[in-house]
Protein backbone atom coordinates (compact mmCIF):
# COMPACT_ATOMS: atom_id res chain seq x y z
CA UNK A 1 0.00 0.00 0.00
CA UNK A 2 1.22 3.63 -0.83
CA UNK A 3 0.86 5.61 2.38
CA UNK A 4 2.04 8.74 3.27
CA UNK A 5 4.03 8.70 -0.70
CA UNK A 6 2.51 12.24 -1.77
CA UNK A 7 4.87 14.85 -2.87
CA UNK A 8 8.17 14.54 -5.20
CA UNK A 9 11.30 12.95 -3.50
CA UNK A 10 13.89 15.49 -5.68
CA UNK A 11 16.33 13.18 -5.02
CA UNK A 12 17.23 13.23 -2.31
CA UNK A 13 16.46 12.06 1.17
CA UNK A 14 13.79 12.77 3.48
CA UNK A 15 16.13 15.51 6.34
CA UNK A 16 17.43 17.22 2.84
CA UNK A 17 14.07 18.26 1.12
CA UNK A 18 12.87 19.45 4.14
CA UNK A 19 15.91 21.72 4.77
CA UNK A 20 15.24 22.14 1.00
CA UNK A 21 11.97 23.34 1.20
CA UNK A 22 12.77 25.80 4.52
CA UNK A 23 15.29 27.36 2.59
CA UNK A 24 13.18 28.37 -0.12
CA UNK A 25 10.50 29.34 1.66
CA UNK A 26 12.66 31.74 3.79
CA UNK A 27 14.17 32.81 0.72
CA UNK A 28 10.80 33.23 -1.49
CA UNK A 29 8.93 35.19 1.97
CA UNK A 30 12.79 37.66 2.15
CA UNK A 31 12.99 38.46 -1.48
CA UNK A 32 8.89 37.75 -2.57
CA UNK A 33 10.91 36.39 -5.84
CA UNK A 34 13.21 33.63 -6.37
CA UNK A 35 14.54 30.85 -9.72
CA UNK A 36 14.81 27.51 -9.34
CA UNK A 37 13.45 24.25 -11.08
CA UNK A 38 9.97 23.71 -11.89
CA UNK A 39 9.44 20.69 -9.93
CA UNK A 40 10.90 22.40 -6.85
CA UNK A 41 8.57 25.52 -7.22
CA UNK A 42 5.39 23.20 -7.40
CA UNK A 43 6.70 21.40 -4.36
CA UNK A 44 7.21 24.67 -2.43
CA UNK A 45 4.14 25.90 -3.02
CA UNK A 46 2.27 23.73 -0.14
CA UNK A 47 4.15 24.85 3.11
CA UNK A 48 4.22 28.85 1.45
CA UNK A 49 0.87 28.41 1.64
CA UNK A 50 0.67 27.12 5.25
CA UNK A 51 3.19 29.94 6.53
CA UNK A 52 1.13 32.81 5.28
CA UNK A 53 -2.01 31.33 6.40
CA UNK A 54 0.06 31.15 10.04
CA UNK A 55 1.16 34.67 9.91
CA UNK A 56 -2.67 35.86 8.87
CA UNK A 57 -3.65 34.12 12.04
CA UNK A 58 -0.95 36.08 13.80
CA UNK A 59 -1.24 34.73 17.29
CA UNK A 60 1.20 33.35 20.13
CA UNK A 61 1.12 30.06 18.43
CA UNK A 62 1.14 30.61 15.14
CA UNK A 63 4.48 32.23 15.58
CA UNK A 64 5.46 29.42 17.72
CA UNK A 65 4.88 27.29 14.61
CA UNK A 66 6.39 29.57 11.97
CA UNK A 67 9.48 29.50 13.61
CA UNK A 68 9.79 25.77 13.73
CA UNK A 69 10.05 26.08 9.87
CA UNK A 70 11.46 29.28 8.99
CA UNK A 71 14.92 30.60 10.19
CA UNK A 72 15.03 34.15 9.89
CA UNK A 73 14.13 36.78 11.51
CA UNK A 74 13.73 39.29 8.57
CA UNK A 75 11.36 36.63 6.74
CA UNK A 76 9.37 36.39 10.38
CA UNK A 77 8.69 40.28 11.02
CA UNK A 78 7.66 40.43 6.59
CA UNK A 79 5.45 37.20 7.16
CA UNK A 80 3.51 38.88 10.26
CA UNK A 81 3.42 42.12 9.20
CA UNK A 82 3.32 43.16 5.31
CA UNK A 83 2.56 39.88 3.90
CA UNK A 84 -0.29 39.06 6.70
CA UNK A 85 -1.71 42.46 6.02
CA UNK A 86 -1.66 42.18 2.16
CA UNK A 87 -3.59 38.98 2.19
CA UNK A 88 -6.07 39.36 4.28
CA UNK A 89 -8.60 39.30 2.49
CA UNK A 90 -7.33 36.53 -0.19
CA UNK A 91 -7.50 32.61 0.84
CA UNK A 92 -5.39 30.42 -0.70
CA UNK A 93 -3.46 31.31 -4.36
CA UNK A 94 -0.56 33.15 -2.87
CA UNK A 95 2.61 32.62 -5.51
CA UNK A 96 2.46 32.31 -9.48
CA UNK A 97 4.99 29.64 -11.23
CA UNK A 98 5.95 31.70 -14.29
CA UNK A 99 8.31 29.28 -17.00
CA UNK A 100 11.34 30.22 -18.34
CA UNK A 101 11.36 28.16 -21.68
CA UNK A 102 15.14 27.39 -20.73
CA UNK A 103 16.80 24.00 -19.09
CA UNK A 104 19.28 24.15 -16.55
CA UNK A 105 22.96 22.85 -17.82
CA UNK A 106 24.22 19.79 -16.57
CA UNK A 107 20.95 18.07 -15.99
CA UNK A 108 18.51 19.87 -18.15
CA UNK A 109 15.68 20.44 -15.68
CA UNK A 110 13.43 23.05 -16.92
CA UNK A 111 13.79 26.47 -14.99
CA UNK A 112 10.80 28.59 -13.31
CA UNK A 113 10.39 31.67 -11.74
CA UNK A 114 7.82 31.43 -8.46
CA UNK A 115 6.83 34.84 -6.87
CA UNK A 116 4.74 35.89 -4.42
CA UNK A 117 1.22 37.56 -5.58
CA UNK A 118 1.15 41.92 -5.57
CA UNK A 119 4.79 42.04 -4.54
CA UNK A 120 7.04 44.52 -6.21
CA UNK A 121 8.34 42.17 -8.57
CA UNK A 122 4.74 41.00 -9.62
CA UNK A 123 4.09 42.77 -13.42
CA UNK A 124 1.79 40.34 -14.67
CA UNK A 125 -1.67 41.57 -12.30
CA UNK A 126 -0.64 44.91 -13.41
CA UNK A 127 -1.22 44.09 -17.16
CA UNK A 128 -4.14 42.05 -16.03
CA UNK A 129 -6.23 45.17 -14.02
CA UNK A 130 -5.42 47.03 -17.13
CA UNK A 131 -6.94 44.74 -19.59
CA UNK A 132 -9.60 43.91 -17.39
CA UNK A 133 -10.70 47.92 -17.22
CA UNK A 134 -10.05 47.88 -20.85
CA UNK A 135 -12.48 45.11 -21.64
CA UNK A 136 -14.82 46.82 -18.74
CA UNK A 137 -14.40 50.17 -20.82
CA UNK A 138 -15.11 48.85 -23.90
CA UNK A 139 -18.60 47.36 -25.50
CA UNK A 140 -19.21 43.81 -25.57
CA UNK A 141 -18.08 42.62 -29.10
CA UNK A 142 -20.96 41.61 -31.41
CA UNK A 143 -21.37 38.52 -33.39
CA UNK A 144 -21.48 37.99 -37.66
CA UNK A 145 -25.23 37.24 -37.03
CA UNK A 146 -25.52 40.82 -34.83
CA UNK A 147 -24.02 42.61 -37.54
CA UNK A 148 -25.66 41.03 -40.55
CA UNK A 149 -28.88 41.70 -38.77
CA UNK A 150 -28.11 45.23 -38.17
CA UNK A 151 -26.78 45.54 -42.03
CA UNK A 152 -30.09 43.92 -43.17
CA UNK A 153 -32.33 46.47 -40.67
CA UNK A 154 -30.25 49.15 -41.93
CA UNK A 155 -30.52 48.51 -45.50
CA UNK A 156 -34.21 48.14 -45.48
CA UNK A 157 -34.72 51.13 -43.44
CA UNK A 158 -33.03 52.78 -46.13
CA UNK A 159 -34.86 51.58 -48.65
CA UNK A 160 -38.22 52.53 -47.18
CA UNK A 161 -36.82 56.01 -46.23
CA UNK A 162 -36.09 55.96 -49.84
CA UNK A 163 -39.39 54.59 -51.41
CA UNK A 164 -40.96 57.12 -49.17
CA UNK A 165 -39.26 59.98 -50.42
CA UNK A 166 -39.85 59.11 -53.94
CA UNK A 167 -43.85 58.75 -53.74
CA UNK A 168 -43.62 61.76 -52.03
CA UNK A 169 -41.63 63.64 -54.45
CA UNK A 170 -44.02 61.85 -57.30
CA UNK A 171 -46.63 63.15 -55.74
CA UNK A 172 -45.41 66.81 -55.10
CA UNK A 173 -44.75 67.45 -58.88
CA UNK A 174 -48.07 65.86 -59.54
CA UNK A 175 -49.58 68.73 -57.37
CA UNK A 176 -47.31 71.12 -58.60
CA UNK A 177 -48.10 69.77 -62.76
CA UNK A 178 -52.30 70.33 -61.64
CA UNK A 179 -51.74 73.62 -59.75
CA UNK A 180 -49.98 74.94 -62.88
CA UNK A 181 -52.68 73.23 -65.27
CA UNK A 182 -55.42 74.83 -63.12
CA UNK A 183 -53.76 78.01 -63.50
CA UNK A 184 -53.18 78.51 -67.12
CA UNK A 185 -56.96 77.38 -67.84
CA UNK A 186 -57.60 79.79 -65.54
CA UNK A 187 -55.65 82.06 -67.31
CA UNK A 188 -56.70 81.28 -70.87
CA UNK A 189 -60.77 81.03 -69.75
CA UNK A 190 -59.75 85.27 -68.69
CA UNK A 191 -58.53 86.02 -71.87
CA UNK A 192 -61.30 84.20 -74.14
CA UNK A 193 -64.11 86.14 -71.84
CA UNK A 194 -61.97 89.37 -72.08
CA UNK A 195 -61.92 89.43 -75.96
CA UNK A 196 -65.74 87.94 -76.40
CA UNK A 197 -66.28 91.29 -74.02
CA UNK A 198 -64.19 93.49 -76.36
CA UNK A 199 -65.21 92.04 -79.67
CA UNK A 200 -69.00 92.68 -78.12
CA UNK A 201 -68.69 96.10 -76.88
CA UNK A 202 -66.77 97.00 -80.52
CA UNK A 203 -70.06 95.75 -82.30
CA UNK A 204 -72.00 97.62 -80.38
CA UNK A 205 -70.10 101.18 -81.09
CA UNK A 206 -69.95 100.44 -84.57
CA UNK A 207 -74.16 99.63 -84.65
CA UNK A 208 -74.21 103.39 -82.78
CA UNK A 209 -72.26 105.06 -85.14
CA UNK A 210 -73.70 104.31 -88.44
CA UNK A 211 -77.06 106.87 -89.65
CA UNK A 212 -80.64 105.90 -89.49
CA UNK A 213 -81.96 105.73 -93.18
CA UNK A 214 -84.97 108.30 -94.09
CA UNK A 215 -88.06 107.62 -95.63
CA UNK A 216 -88.50 103.57 -95.48
CA UNK A 217 -85.29 103.81 -92.81
CA UNK A 218 -82.93 102.77 -96.01
CA UNK A 219 -79.94 104.62 -95.75
CA UNK A 220 -79.29 107.61 -98.07
CA UNK A 221 -76.63 107.94 -100.01
CA UNK A 222 -73.83 110.84 -100.08
CA UNK A 223 -73.93 111.35 -104.51
CA UNK A 224 -77.96 111.53 -104.69
CA UNK A 225 -79.03 114.85 -104.81
CA UNK A 226 -81.66 116.05 -102.64
CA UNK A 227 -85.43 116.00 -103.95
CA UNK A 228 -87.07 119.37 -104.54
CA UNK A 229 -90.56 119.61 -103.00
CA UNK A 230 -93.26 120.90 -105.71
CA UNK A 231 -95.80 123.66 -105.12
CA UNK A 232 -99.15 123.11 -103.77
CA UNK A 233 -102.03 124.45 -105.76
Amino acid sequence: MRHLKAGKRLGVTTSHRRAMMRNLVTSLIEHEQITCTLTRAKEMRKPLDKMITLGKRGNLHARRQALKFIKSKAAMEALFGELAERYKDRNGGYSRIIKLGKRRLGDGAEMAIIQLIDSAEDVLSDLKEKSTAKKAKSAPKETVLDEMSQELSTDKGTEETTSEETTTKAESEDSSEKATENAVGEETAAKAESDEQATTSENTSEQSSQPTAQGEGQPASEGDPPKKEEPRT
